[in-house]
C-alpha cells in the first residue's frame, strides 16, 4: 500500500489521498494497486493486472471513498471500462475537478475487476464509421442472452445524445440517426443491460455528417450576366444546373455570395 501526500495542486485545497486494498484476486488474477499521483486537475492511479490468460479482457472501474466506494467514479480515461487488457502498468485517470469540483478532504481508491463477457458482442461498428443523420442502419451484434433486454444510447463524449429503452436482445437493431443531430465526432453507441446496469459495453467512436452535404442541399443562385440565374442543385449525388431567365429581373442577390 503506498500513502500519497499532495499539496501541489493548483485549482484550490488540499487533499490527502491513499490507496484501497484491491478488490480483484484469485490464485490466477489479481490487481495491485501501485501508485497514486496528482497532475494539474488530475488524479493517476497507476495498477498491475495479473492474469496467464493473455486473451482474457476485464470490465475495470475505479471507486472512491466520497460515497463509501458505492458507485464507480465517471469523468475516468485510460485502461478502465470494458476490454481493459491484463498489463504491468495500467492507468486510470480521473479529473477530479470535472466531477467533484473544488474538493477538499480525505480520498481513498479502490480498483476492481472482473472477466469481461460481453451480454452483447458488436460486429458491425469499427472506429471511423460515418453514419449520415437522417438515415437507417443495421447495428448487429452476437448476444448470449437473446432472451433479455437492452438499452440502446447514442452519446458524444460525456453528453447524452439520444436513447431508447428496452429493447429486445435479438442481435439486431434498425437504428434511425436522429435529424437533429449535429455533426461531429467522438460519438459512442452505449448498450446496458436491463438486468445489470454495470453491465456495459459502448462501442468504437464515430462520426456524423450531414445526409446530404450542404452544397448540394442548398440551391445555389448566381447572377450571370444580363440577368440569367444559374440555380444549382443536387440531391442524393447526382446534380443538375438549371438555366432560369428570370421575366422582369436583372439582379439577383443571394447572402452565401460574397459582394
Amino acid at each position: 500500500m503506498t500513502n500519497m501526500l499532495s499539496n501541489n495542486i493548483t485549482w484550490i485545497l488540499l487533499i490527502f489521498i491513499g490507496i484501497g486494498l484491491t478488490h480483484f484476486k484469485s490464485n490466477a488474477q489479481t490487481i495491485t494497486t501501485k501508485q497514486v499521483e496528482v497532475q494539474g486537475n488530475k488524479v493517476i492511479v497507476h495498477y498491475k493486472l495479473e492474469d496467464p490468460n493473455s486473451d482474457h479482457l476485464y470490465a475495470i472501474g475505479l471507486y472512491s471513498s466520497k460515497d463509501n466506494f458505492a458507485t464507480p467514479l465517471t469523468r475516468v480515461t485510460g485502461d478502465v471500462g470494458t476490454e481493459v487488457k491484463p498489463g504491468p502498468d495500467n492507468k486510470i485517470a480521473w479529473d477530479i475537478k470535472s466531477e467533484l469540483g473544488d474538493f477538499k478532504g480525505n480520498l481513498t481508491f479502490e480498483v476492481r475487476g472482473r472477466v469481461f463477457i460481453p451480454f452483447v458482442k458488436l460486429t458491425n461498428l469499427i472506429e471511423g464509421d460515418v453514419f449520415k443523420r437522417g438515415k437507417n442502419y443495421p447495428i448487429v451484434w452476437a448476444s448470449g442472452n437473446l432472451t433479455g433486454q437492452v438499452n440502446v444510447e447514442l452519446f458524444q463524449g460525456q453528453e447524452r445524445i439520444w436513447g431508447e429503452n428496452n429493447l429486445p436482445n435479438s442481435g439486431r437493431y434498425d437504428w434511425f440517426v436522429p435529424s437533429g443531430t449535429k455533426k461531429g465526432s467522438n460519438y459512442v453507441l452505449k448498450f446496458t443491460n436491463t438486468k445489470d446496469r454495470n453491465d456495459v459495453v459502448v462501442s468504437k467512436t464515430f462520426t456524423i455528417k450531414p445526409k446530404i452535404p450542404f452544397l448540394l442541399k442548398a440551391a445555389a443562385f448566381i447572377v450571370v450576366g444580363g440577368g440569367v440565374v444559374v440555380a444549382a442543385s443536387g440531391g442524393g449525388g447526382k446534380g443538375t444546373t438549371n438555366i432560369i431567365t428570370p421575366k422582369e429581373t436583372s439582379f439577383v442577390t443571394w447572402p452565401g455570395l460574397p459582394n
